[in-house]
């Protein structure tokens, strides 16, 4: 089995890299590269950017706007993307609801929904998890009553990531208590703009404001904006966990860290000699590498494998996402006793005032504690387990 990059394969990358090098903002790579606060604002210019280019939906075939690129295609664009400092793309559109749009939306939605989320302008976030309905998602309890042309919804959302900047959420709602709890589920778009909608801020442990809490009070939703079938919303779900557990491998974002890592260990000493040269540090560091090339490989067997992401994407969000908290992990201890200053306006661009060492210690802390969520969202990784051992395992 040959596992290198064709010569076709390669001449792709060499033309991603360029365009990078000559498109990306200087302020957003700097921005990125340090780890600093991202903003609404460098999100959409850079989908803008992206967008002009052709190039702002690598995973969306042709017919709806996308690239077509095939997965390898895909996973060097992400990688190269990571390792030249551009912003991850919002998820939220891109997806995980474009994908539901695309299968199970009809023409009118299609045309309605798709252009937006491809061009940037329209911003979407999640409402799936509720006050006691997280990891047993399907008793959710946020209703929605069938009045007429529209649905009126009422209940709380939470953790709803950057939901404060929101143009659309997608929602399950409960439609029917009639059967088992997942046959009454349906799948709503609402118009975060719409009367009765209230946002409050969710104030994490590093200070910032990235989830919130989302009520509903009778909020007037039309009927038009259901997605498929009236309690069908269960099916549509799950595909979409399919892919946003996929997208959770991040790959080309924990590449990147890996090799700024490498830097770091070589920079930060230990005693009289770089840290690199500790041997224990080392070895974790090098076990480290080996895993997240295993990951990339079975990212690649699951997106090749043309039937979609199945149960084979809780595989992918475990080790991601277990990856993921293990380089923030080893970065905090590189950077040692200096990240432990936390200092909240260092995060912004023209900070100039004191700092405790190197600008990789600014951070750290703030991105060990937030990462922390990592195998807990897109379904945790205890239930993970659990679907792998009965769909995958048969157990």
């Amino acid at each position: 089995m040959d596992l290198n990059y064709t010569p076709e394969q390669e001449a792709f990358r060499a033309d991603v890299r360029q365009f990078l090098d000559d498109n990306l903002p200087d302020d957003i790579r700097e921005r990125v590269q340090k780890r600093l606060r991202h903003s609404k604002d460098m999100t959409q210019r850079w989908q803008k950017i992206l967008h002009e280019k052709g190039w702002g939906a690598s995973t969306w075939p042709e017919e709806f706007g996308g690239t077509g690129w095939s997965p390898i295609e895909q996973i060097i664009f992400e990688e190269e993307c990571a390792l030249a400092g551009a912003p991850r793309q919002l998820d939220f559109g891109l997806r995980m609801v474009a994908p539901v749009i695309m299968t199970f939306g009809n023409d009118e939605q299609k045309k309605r929904f798709l252009p937006g989320i491809l061009s940037g302008e329209d911003w979407w976030c999640q409402g799936y998890s509720e006050p006691g309905s997280g990891s047993d998602l399907a008793s959710l309890r946020c209703s929605a009553k069938r009045e007429g042309d529209h649905y009126i919804v009422n209940g709380q959302k939470t953790w709803t990531t950057l939901g404060q900047h929101a143009d659309w959420i997608f929602c399950l709602v409960r439609t029917s208590n009639d059967g088992k709890p997942q046959q009454g589920i349906s799948f709503l778009l609402i118009d975060m703009n719409d009367p009765g909608i209230d946002v409050k801020p969710i104030i994490m442990l590093d200070g910032e404001h990235e989830i919130n809490e989302v009520y509903f009070d009778n909020v007037k939703v039309p009927a038009e904006n259901l997605i498929g079938e009236e309690n069908q919303g269960w099916t549509y779900a799950k595909f979409l966990l399919g892919h946003e557990r996929t997208g959770l491998a991040n790959v080309g974002q924990w590449k990147a860290l890996m090799k700024r890592l490498k830097v770091v260990a070589n920079e930060e000493q230990d005693g009289q000699r770089p840290l690199i040269e500790n041997t224990r540090f080392r070895d974790r560091l090098a076990q480290l590498d080996i895993e997240l090339r295993a990951l990339e490989l079975t990212v690649l067997r699951v997106l090749t494998d043309k039937r979609g992401p199945g149960p084979q994407a809780s595989i992918l969000k475990i080790r991601g996402t277990e990856i993921g908290q293990k380089l923030f992990e080893l970065l905090m201890e590189a950077t040692g006793q200096d990240a432990i200053a936390h200092i909240p306006d260092a995060l912004e661009l023209d900070y100039s005032g004191p700092r405790a060492g190197s600008i990789d210690a600014t951070p750290a802390a703030g991105d060990y504690f937030n990462m922390r969520k990592l195998s807990i969202f897109g379904g945790s990784n205890e239930i993970q387990r659990n679907i792998i051992a009965q769909l995958v395992l048969g157990l």
